[in-house]
C-alpha cells in the first residue's frame, strides 16, 4: 500500500472513529442533559482541570516520542509502559490526599469523593498509551475505530441508565471510568503487543529528551486552557459552568474531532517525508486547505443554527448556553489550524520551538482570566477568541522557517473557504429569522438550506477542496460497493 492510499485510509478510520465516538458522545451527553442538571455537569467540569494536568504527567509527552522515533524497540515499548503506569499511580495517591483541600477551596463537598474516585481513571489510562502509540505509528486506526466504538455504546448505555435509576452526578463518574476501562481491557486483548520486564535508562533518556519539552508544553498549555473552568466555578457557580461545559461540547464535535483526525494522522505520515521540505510544504498545504474548507463551514454552520439546535437537542433549560456556543464556534475554526502548526514543529523534531511558542500565547490566558473575573463570562470567552487568533500568528511565524509556508499565503489560500461559509452562515440565520415553524423544523430546514448551498456553490464554480472531499467519499463508496457481494 503506498503512503497516499495508507494516509487516505487513515484519515477515513479515523474519521469514522472520531466522528462515531463524539457522536455517540453527543447524543449520549444530550439524553444526559435531559436527566441531570446543569449543576451536576458542572461539578465534573470543576475537576476536570486537576484529571488532565494529571494525563499530562502521565504521558510525559512519550507518545509522539514514540510515534516519531522509526526504529522503536521492545526495550523502548516497555519502558514507556513501566514509566507511564509508576507516574499514574503515583499522580492517583496524590489527588487521594488533596481531594479535600480542592473541596473546601470550591465550597463543594461532592468534589471529595468525586475526585478519588474518578482518579481511578488515570491507572486505567496509563495502561493504554503505548498500545495507542504503536497503532498510530502503523496509521493503523482500524482496530482503535471498533475498540472506542463499542466502549463508548456500552459506557453509555451504563451512564444513561444510571442517570434514569437517580444517580445523579455519580452515572458521568461511572461513564467514564467505564469507557477508560473496556479502552483498556480491548486494547490488551486485541492489540499484540505486551510489556516485557525492562526499564533502560538509555531508552528513557532518549525518549523523555524529545518528550520532556513536550510535557512542559502541555502542562502549561493544559493549567491555563483550563482556568476558565476554575474561574468560573469559583467567581460564578457550578450552574454556569455547566452551561459553559454544555456550549462546549456542542463546539467540540466538529471542532476537536476534525482536529484530532488530521494530527493524529498527519503526525506520523509527515514524519516519513521530514527530510524533504519541498515535499512536506506540498502535503501539509493539501491537508491544511482541506481541513479548513471542511471546519469553517461546519462553525459557521454551528453558529448559525445554535439556538434552534439547543431547544431541539436538551431544551429551554440551557438556552444560556446559546450566545457561549455561537462565540466559542470562532475557537473552535481555529484550534484545528493551530494544531496543524504546531504539528510541523514536532515532526522536525522542534518541540522546544513549540514550547516557547506555546509559552507565550498560554501566559495571554492569565490576563483574560481577570477579565473573567471582573467583567463576567462572555467577555472572558471573547478574550479566548483573542488569544486563539495571536495563537496562529505566533505559530505559523515558527511553522514558516520550516516549511516557507507564511500566514500571508496561507489566509490568500483560504479566502475562498471563508467567503463560502459566510454566505451560507446569514443564508442559515435568515431562514431561522422567517421561519414560523417550531424549533425541530426550522432547524432541519436550515441544515437543509446551508447544505444545498455549499453543494451548489462547490459544483458551480469547481472549488478543489470541495471536489478533493467529493472524489475521496466517492471512491471509498465505489470500493464498498465492489466489495459487497
Amino acid at each position: 500500500m503506498t503512503l497516499r492510499e495508507k494516509t487516505i485510509n487513515g484519515v477515513i478510520w479515523n474519521a469514522i472513529s472520531n466522528f462515531s465516538v463524539k457522536g455517540i458522545d453527543f447524543i449520549v451527553g444530550i439524553i444526559l442533559a435531559r436527566l441531570l442538571t446543569p449543576g451536576e455537569f458542572g461539578l465534573i467540569g470543576t475537576i476536570t482541570i486537576f484529571l488532565v494536568l494529571s494525563e499530562v504527567f502521565i504521558n510525559s509527552g512519550f507518545n509522539q516520542a514514540l510515534i516519531r522515533k522509526q526504529d522503536c524497540s521492545q526495550k523502548d515499548y516497555s519502558t514507556a509502559f513501566f514509566f507511564n503506569l509508576s507516574v499514574a499511580i503515583f499522580l492517583f495517591l496524590i489527588l487521594l490526599l488533596i481531594a479535600q483541600p480542592i473541596s473546601s477551596f470550591f465550597n463543594e463537598p461532592q468534589l471529595k469523593p468525586l475526585i478519588q474516585v474518578l482518579g481511578i481513571g488515570l491507572i486505567i489510562s496509563s495502561l493504554t498509551l503505548v498500545q495507542q502509540s504503536i497503532l498510530v505509528k502503523r496509521i493503523d486506526f482500524k482496530l482503535q475505530t471498533k475498540i472506542n466504538i463499542v466502549s463508548s455504546i456500552l459506557s453509555g448505555i451504563l451512564g444513561i441508565y444510571m442517570a434514569f435509576t437517580g444517580f445523579g452526578v455519580w452515572s458521568l463518574v461511572t461513564r467514564s471510568l467505564a469507557n477508560r476501562g473496556l479502552i483498556s481491557f480491548f486494547l490488551w486483548i486485541w492489540n499484540k503487543w505486551k510489556p516485557e520486564w525492562i526499564f533502560s535508562i538509555e531508552s528513557f533518556k532518549n525518549l523523555f529528551g524529545f518528550g520532556s519539552k513536550l510535557l512542559v508544553s502541555g502542562l502549561i498549555g493544559t493549567l491555563l486552557n483550563n482556568l476558565n473552568y476554575l474561574v468560573i466555578a469559583k467567581y460564578f457557580s457550578t450552574q454556569q459552568l455547566g452551561y459553559f461545559t454544555r456550549a462546549e461540547m456542542f463546539k467540540k464535535l466538529p471542532s476537536e474531532s476534525i482536529s484530532s483526525i488530521i494530527t493524529t494522522v498527519a503526525y506520523p505520515v509527515l514524519a516519513t517525508v521530514q527530510d524533504d521540505r519541498m515535499l512536506l510544504k506540498s502535503y501539509f498545504k493539501k491537508m491544511f486547505l482541506n481541513t479548513f474548507f471542511i471546519i469553517v463551514i461546519l462553525m459557521v454552520g454551528l453558529a448559525s443554527t445554535a439556538e434552534n439546535l439547543i431547544l431541539t437537542l436538551i431544551g429551554e433549560q440551557w438556552l444560556p448556553s446559546v450566545i457561549m456556543l455561537q462565540l466559542l464556534c470562532f475557537t473552535g475554526i481555529m484550534v484545528p489550524l493551530n494544531s496543524m502548526n504546531v504539528n510541523i514543529l514536532n515532526v522536525v523534531g522542534r518541540s522546544d520551538l513549540y514550547l516557547k511558542s506555546q509559552l507565550i500565547v498560554q501566559l495571554l490566558t492569565i490576563p483574560n482570566v481577570f477579565i473573567g473575573i471582573t467583567w463576567g463570562i462572555i467577555p472572558m470567552i471573547i478574550g479566548i477568541n483573542l488569544i486563539t487568533i495571536i495563537g496562529y500568528v505566533i505559530y505559523n511565524n515558527q511553522s514558516k522557517k520550516i516549511i516557507n509556508y507564511p500566514l500571508k499565503e496561507q489566509l490568500f489560500d483560504v479566502f475562498p473557504s471563508v467567503v463560502i461559509a459566510l454566505i451560507m452562515g446569514l443564508i442559515v440565520l435568515l431562514v431561522g429569522y422567517f421561519s414560523q415553524l417550531s424549533s425541530f423544523p426550522t432547524l432541519l430546514l436550515q441544515i437543509f438550506s446551508g447544505c444545498l448551498f455549499v453543494i451548489l456553490y462547490g459544483e458551480l464554480f469547481k472549488v478543489k477542496e470541495y471536489d478533493f472531499i467529493k472524489q475521496t467519499i466517492t471512491e471509498k463508496l465505489n470500493v464498498f460497493r465492489i466489495n459487497t457481494p
